[in-house]
């Protein structure tokens, strides 16, 4: 079901900035609306310029599930319509041939976009989403991709938007290569070299750049007509951000079975909720991407990436702030740790928390059983990824609070608490959630999401 769309007043603001200016940036923070605030931006551009057909830029996951999913969620946007640019050739020139509004698709697809479209491209507005993923060009080197979108962005596009967390995720020498994209080098220099030879130096092992210490206020002052920060995000409560991925076929086919025979059987017996509960560990283990398989507690097999995958994108747009993210199983932790071998976990040692409070600990892995009262992780972050849910709402709460709103505030600091949960579509993980959000007992939300699917069986993802 649609939803009403009522913008808080920096989303007005930003919205405001993108229509006020035909190549710009807004740096907001995810789960801080910056995909709905651009597409209401744009709509109402519509009505008096020419913006229409949209290419969007974005990681992989972003580009085939959150776009359209928030064009699909708000019903101001219900008119327009999407077209996902991502597979094999094939599937690529199918989506090409949808007579669509906004076209989405991955970096890694831009050479060929390119080329494909030649002297001809057809996409009046490009977004960026994620725009540090074009950092890295370069007049003359740089990436292939930024190379490919070099050649069309100022002489076949009149609309870019880029949009990021933080635009300068290792450094202030990361801006250079994503402002040519907005003024063609016209505030930080015409390349990079020139860029470079103006605000940094030479460190000492002869080739790191160091900024100079008027570099940050100068390079700040030059972009900032075209570049919002957003920060005027509410800091009372925590910005909850729902972050959902499909499951591979044969994944998702495993999940519809053991769903299917824990509801048979909740619905044959009146749900017992003891009952109800361990059947909803293995759709749980589903979900997240690792189910137990055997007689005992240590072997599991691996049926899907996408969570693993989603969180990459999280601690990706972080730009380089830590990220605290919760897991429930073993099973979930040792991919984790695979995965971002960056990462720590929370133990017993009171070192490990002074390292997260000191910056040193870019993502730290906690059950929430191990977050309980009196844990402070404020001074290491302010960012918290769900990897998993579980039914215990006590536990979710507390680990919340480690780095809640109360505890930036007393810790000084003037800074929105982030809360993303990564859930696998028409799952446990929405009914789960729904029942902490709402307070509801196992059993009710059990219930509820049982009516809810009846006679609708889960959409099964290519």
């Amino acid at each position: 079901m649609s939803r009403q769309f009522v913008p808080h007043d920096y989303q007005l603001d930003a919205k405001r900035h993108v229509q006020a200016n035909a190549r710009c940036a807004l740096f907001m923070p995810m789960g801080g609306g910056k995909t709905v605030t651009t597409l209401t931006a744009l709509d109402e551009l519509a009505a008096v310029d020419d913006i229409y057909p949209v290419l969007v830029l974005a990681p992989l996951r972003v580009a085939r599930s959150t776009w359209p999913d928030e064009i699909a969620k708000w019903a101001h946007l219900q008119h327009l319509q999407v077209s996902t640019i991502t597979g094999d050739v094939k599937a690529r020139e199918a989506a090409l041939a949808v007579d669509a509004d906004i076209y989405t698709t991955n970096y890694e697809q831009l050479p060929w976009l390119v080329e494909r479209f030649g002297e001809h491209w057809p996409f009046k507005t490009v977004i960026a989403d994620e725009l540090t993923r074009l950092k890295s060009f370069r007049l003359k080197q740089g990436s292939k991709r930024a190379a490919a979108l070099g050649k069309v962005a100022h002489s076949k596009v009149d609309r870019f938007i880029g949009l990021t967390g933080t635009p300068a995720p290792n450094g202030l020498k990361d801006t250079w290569g994503q402002l040519w994209f907005l003024d063609k080098g016209q505030r930080l220099g015409k390349s990079f070299t020139a860029f470079a030879a103006r605000w940094f130096y030479t460190g000492r092992d002869g080739f790191s750049l160091k900024p100079y210490a008027n570099a940050q206020g100068d390079i700040q002052g030059r972009i900032q007509d075209i570049c919002q920060t957003v920060t005027g995000l509410p800091v009372d409560e925590p910005m909850r951000n729902r972050i959902y991925v499909d499951m591979p076929r044969d994944a998702r086919r495993a999940y519809d079975e053991m769903e299917a025979q824990m509801y048979t059987e909740i619905e044959g017996i009146g749900v017992e909720a003891p009952l109800a509960i361990v059947k909803t560990m293995k759709c749980l283990q589903l979900a997240n991407g690792a189910a137990y398989v055997g007689e005992g507690s240590d072997e599991w097999t691996v049926t899907h990436d996408a969570k693993i995958e989603a969180l990459q994108s999280v601690v990706e747009e972080a730009n380089g702030a830590p990220v605290l993210v919760a897991y429930h199983f073993k099973s979930d932790l040792a991919r984790l740790r695979e995965a971002f071998p960056q990462g720590r976990v929370l133990d017993a040692d009171p070192q490990t928390i002074r390292d997260w409070n000191n910056g040193d600990i870019p993502v730290l892995f906690a059950h929430p059983a191990s977050a309980g009262h009196g844990l402070n992780l404020a001074d290491g972050g302010h960012i918290l990824a769900f990897f998993s849910v579980n039914w215990n709402l006590e536990e979710h709460m507390q680990i919340i609070e480690r780095i809640g709103p109360m505890r930036q505030k007393q810790a000084g600091y003037d800074r929105p608490v982030m809360v993303h949960y990564i859930l696998a579509r028409n799952t446990v993980d929405d009914t789960i959630l729904d029942r902490l959000e709402g307070k509801k007992s196992v059993q009710e939300a059990l219930l509820e999401a049982l009516n809810r699917r009846k006679g609708a069986p889960a959409k099964e993802a290519a």
